[in-house]
């Protein structure tokens, strides 16, 4: 790019094969997968609900299963209030459905407005609750734990609130009726890990076992039917795959591939062009999420939220239409940001007399779109491999940001000791190890960007971190078929912490082609093996231009490509470099 952001250093780790006493699966390359990544047992595979840990371990559970249950027998009304994101979208979504299969008959929802209201249940949003919906009880989903000032607001109002929240909570804990939350610090709950659907779905539970102690009649509630949505959020949430989200997110793919979901998933799949019998988590990733997502970031939630819970054909096919032209206008909007902030980042080096190369990247434009510049943030970070926050205008005083990080930056801890060294700095700010949002006062941002960068650079004891990726080796030429790329996209619900199978190999360019905006389109023969087969293979947004007939190393994944119903093995390049590099 320039001086301060030189080329990416690469590292590659091949995964460690252990040695077991039987074997996991008849493909020996699916054993050898499930076995890098820690699987012991052919069991395991099996991911029954059965497996998964039980309720009573979440913090609070019971106290949020009174006050429901309380609000259900005086027929009290209650409101649902989400997230502008999919997870938001799936939790609401879970929440209205679970209730009513349980006997709640007075439920509405809420989805603030990204651009009117920002995240979480504000004082103005409980305002806005009081005077449409005037709920006696607020049940939050996918947000609440943070927020002290909207659950107060609300008790003046003579409103309750449950929380049920999955993100990491702060020192002081909003005085709610109930906070269902894995992350509390009394939490013995052995998944921390749940996304904010997954801690619904665990109160829905929870409630479906009191009612069954109590022998209602609801307790026969197909609570399962949900795990399609459960699936969902959590993968397009991107939080770790652990045992307890694998199962849940298995059992969602399995029902909706056997068609056992509702109209608004298949509608959303026919608009992602992808097949319903063999999807999997990446049609989730990269299907399903952006569309539901592109309405929190361009428009109403509520229009995702309608689409997942609609009751017909026509109704969803609509919605999903609808969706899916939002995202191809996200698309574009996109793509004019990032032409902007690579402008921004080629002048760096002209507006500076050092060459001292830079540890993160902080940049703003008022004229870009507020909801799409997490995404921009996260290109950026991608490619540059540093943390990376991105400003536009909230109002005269204030920009707000979004921000996204590389392992070892817990980009809320930089935020939190910014915070802290410079007291009045960020007016509020949230987040994960690996995303957060904030709000800036427009005459501290060339302030925080000394900050930002300070912070990262020891925060990272003053050495670059090199781009690892962990690989399963090399693969034989045999072992690359489509059959192969077909089950290892459906044998286990890949995500982050339980990564999808990559490979490492050194590869002779037959030819290329540039297709698209910057990706390559190749024919690869394996180097030295003379009885390998040309392989097709796609590398996104990538600039190296290969020399034909000279050897190549590559990072790729086994990709299924279809082409008007025709299926055939693709290798999706990851990583690309010239073998002499190595």
């Amino acid at each position: 790019m320039n001086d301060k952001f030189g080329p990416v250093s690469v590292e590659v780790r091949v995964r460690k094969l252990p040695e077991l006493q039987g074997a996991l699966h008849e493909n020996p390359l699916i054993h050898r997968i499930l076995a890098a990544r820690g699987i012991l047992d052919a069991k395991e595979l099996d991911m029954a609900l059965g497996d998964l840990p039980r309720p009573e371990s979440l913090p609070n559970i019971d106290l949020a299963v009174s006050r429901l249950l309380s609000a259900r027998n005086r027929s009290e009304k209650i409101l649902i209030v989400g997230d502008y994101d999919c997870d938001g979208a799936t939790s609401t979504s879970v929440a209205m459905l679970g209730l009513a299969m349980l006997g709640f008959d007075k439920l509405d929802y809420l989805i603030p407005n990204r651009f009117e209201h920002g995240y979480g249940l504000s004082p103005a949003i409980v305002d806005q609750a009081k005077q449409h919906h005037h709920p006696d009880l607020i049940v939050t989903v996918d947000n609440g734990v943070a927020s002290v000032e909207g659950v107060d607001h609300a008790a003046i109002l003579g409103i309750d609130v449950v929380v049920t929240d999955h993100h990491l909570p702060p020192e002081i804990l909003p005085n709610a009726a109930a906070i269902v939350n894995p992350n509390l610090n009394e939490s013995t709950f052995p998944s921390l890990n749940l996304a904010g659907v997954g801690v619904i779905f665990y109160t829905l539970i929870a409630l479906r076992a009191e009612l069954a102690r109590q022998s209602d009649p609801a307790a026969d509630a197909p609570i399962a039917d949900l795990l399609d949505l459960v699936a969902i959020g959590t993968v397009a949430d991107v939080v770790p795959m652990d045992a307890t989200n694998r199962i849940l997110v298995e059992q969602g793919l399995r029902r909706i591939r056997q068609g056992k979901t509702r109209h608004g998933v298949l509608s959303l799949l026919s608009a992602a062009g992808c097949k319903v019998d063999v999807m999997s988590t990446q049609d989730i990733g990269f299907g399903i999420g952006p569309r539901l997502n592109a309405a929190g970031r361009l428009d109403d939630m509520r229009l995702g939220v309608e689409c997942l819970m609609s009751r017909t054909k026509a109704d969803s096919d609509s919605l999903s239409q609808t969706l899916n032209s939002l995202n191809e206008q996200r698309r574009a909007i996109e793509r004019d940001m990032r032409s902007t902030a690579d402008e921004q980042l080629a002048s760096l080096s002209l507006e500076d007399l050092d060459k001292v190369e830079k540890f993160s990247i902080c940049l703003h434009d008022d004229g870009w779109h507020q909801g799409v510049i997490g995404i921009l943030a996260g290109r950026i970070k991608e490619s540059l491999h540093r943390p990376v926050v991105v400003f536009t205008n909230d109002n005269d005083e204030e920009i707000k940001g979004s921000a996204r990080s590389i392992p070892g930056v817990h980009i809320r801890d930089v935020l939190q000791s910014i915070a802290t060294e410079h007291v009045g700095m960020i007016h509020k700010f949230g987040g994960h190890a690996m995303a957060a949002g904030l709000t800036l006062g427009r005459q501290h941002l060339d302030e925080f960007r000394v900050a930002f960068e300070n912070t990262v650079r020891d925060s990272l004891n003053n050495q670059l971190r090199v781009r690892e990726f962990h690989t399963d080796g090399s693969l034989a030429s045999k072992e690359m078929t489509l059959q192969n790329a077909a089950d290892l996209a459906t044998i286990m619900p890949w995500g982050q912490g339980f990564e999808a199978p990559m490979f490492s190999d050194y590869f002779a360019v037959a030819g290329y082609r540039v297709v698209g905006k910057g990706h390559l389109k190749l024919t690869l023969n394996s180097w030295g093996d003379t009885d390998h087969r040309p392989v097709d293979a796609i590398a996104f947004n990538c600039d190296l231009a290969p020399l034909v007939d000279q050897p190549v190393f590559a990072i790729y994944s086994l990709d299924v490509n279809t082409w008007r119903d025709r299926q055939s093995l693709q290798l999706r390049v990851h990583h690309l470099e010239q073998a002499a590099l190595r």
